[in-house]
């Protein structure tokens, strides 16, 4: 599937699109791009209106000097929308887009049909060290040399030691992290990619959180879905948001790391399928809304204080 463009603000965006049907939104995560879809697209097109944009700063999207932040994100999600005459979605978020569909949901309740949250951030402060360390004052000319054809050498070289490391290494994970590396060649690629890692993540770990408001996704069909071996974001995450969303649902993937998506598509397609089919979309109603934030009832969960 061909990216396709429309100017937001001045600045162009990509994304791919195709499919017919209810809309469903996949948001991928960072350093990332629409592509990381590429194995389970296709057939969701087969029954859904199917959009996957490259997020602002990756992909084919343009990299200004701009917010990086998920609030930011999300409301790029609403306006790329809006200019594609899409009132709701399902909203499908990996990794950082994870985070960026929470508060996508969060933001804008009366467009947010389901949520699927796929090895997601924003949950608890425990992430990869290599994403803290990236973090750090100088990284910038670390990263620099990443995309290199030495260092890719290198990883691949190494790559079967890297997996029997497992979550240190992001094991089985560590093949496609090495095909993102190219990317950041270009400065203003690498610029915009620590722009949204800092404005998510610090030397201590994630610095943001939607266990706080989880409470609101009270009546919203939530889905979660974690790789057992997530070498990235811990599984222990999915626990926690599990018990901190009021009827969400939980599927682990046995043998799959950060990208389940990739790892195992059929199974994936089965889950979110079945997911969209079996549930009903919520009526956004608005007194109900302001009812639950003036009660502002938190789950049963604790959150680590990431030291």
């Amino acid at each position: 599937m061909e990216l396709q463009y429309r100017d937001v603000h001045g600045y162009r965006r990509a994304f791919r699109r195709s499919g017919s049907g209810p809309t469903i939104l996949l948001i991928h995560g960072v350093g990332d791009s629409s592509a990381t879809w590429s194995h389970v697209l296709p057939q969701l097109a087969e029954h859904y209106d199917v959009i996957a944009p490259d997020l602002l700063g990756h992909g084919g999207s343009d990299k200004p000097r701009a917010d990086y932040a998920v609030a930011a994100y999300a409301c790029g999600m609403r306006d790329l929308l809006s200019v594609l005459d899409v009132e709701r979605v399902t909203v499908i978020g990996h990794s950082l887009g994870g985070g960026v569909a929470m508060q996508f949901a969060y933001q804008f309740p009366d467009r947010c049909e389901r949520l699927v949250l796929v090895g997601s951030g924003g949950i608890g402060p425990e992430v990869h060290p290599l994403l803290r360390l990236a973090t750090a004052p100088g990284a910038e000319h670390v990263l620099r040399l990443v995309g290199t054809p030495p260092v890719r050498a290198i990883s691949r070289i190494s790559a079967p030691v890297l997996r029997r490391l497992g979550r240190l290494a992001a094991g089985r994970d560590v093949d496609y992290i090495a095909d993102t590396y190219p990317a950041l060649d270009d400065g203003t690629a690498r610029e915009a990619f620590l722009r949204t890692l800092r404005a998510a993540v610090d030397p201590r770990g994630q610095v943001i959180t939607m266990l706080d408001r989880c409470y609101l996704t009270e009546g919203l069909p939530t889905l979660l879905i974690w790789g057992a071996e997530d070498g990235v974001i811990p599984v222990q995450h999915a626990e926690l948001a599990h018990e901190a969303m009021p009827g969400s649902r939980l599927e682990i993937f046995e043998g799959a790391g950060h990208f389940p998506h990739r790892t195992d598509p059929d199974r994936f397609l089965r889950v979110v399928e079945e997911f969209v089919k079996g549930t009903d979309p919520p009526e956004y109603d608005a007194k109900r809304w302001r009812t639950l934030l003036r009660e502002g009832r938190p789950g049963p969960f604790e959150v680590s204080s990431g030291s």
